[in-house]
């Protein structure tokens, strides 16, 4: 990755930007592309939601491939892959921290540990 995206990337360490995501669809097969937010904990650049049914975290639990598209003040496509984070103790760190406070702002702070779903991005040109 090149030194713009990761610079744009570790904006997210300061509170959510928006990107685009395009994964694809797990019945159709179909690239589906959403806006959605990206957040940086430490070293982890995570996608999460508040809890119910998403359609992006289902296509990606079919396939974690995905692609990350940034449109902000870097424009960037880069391949990653998503791994779901269910270790409760990284879910609370994620889900407490600075950069996810508009989702505590939504949802009582055990449920997004308990059900909101939670990736953390891989990035690599290998993955593409």
């Amino acid at each position: 990755m090149d030194a713009t995206a990761t610079a744009e990337l570790d904006r997210a360490a300061d509170g959510p930007i928006t990107v685009d995501i395009t994964t694809t669809g797990r019945r159709s097969g179909e690239p589906r592309r959403i806006e959605i937010w990206v957040v940086k904990v430490g070293e982890r650049v995570l996608i999460g939601g508040t809890p119910g049914r998403r359609d992006w975290i289902a296509n990606l639990r079919a396939d974690p491939r995905l692609m990350v598209h940034l449109k902000e003040s870097v424009v960037a496509d880069l391949p990653a892959t998503a791994t779901e984070v269910a270790d409760p103790d990284v879910r609370r760190e994620v889900w407490t921290h600075l950069t996810t406070n508009w989702y505590r702002g939504q949802t009582p702070l055990d449920d997004l540990i308990a059900d909101a779903p939670l990736v953390e991005l891989a990035f690599g040109d290998e993955l593409s």
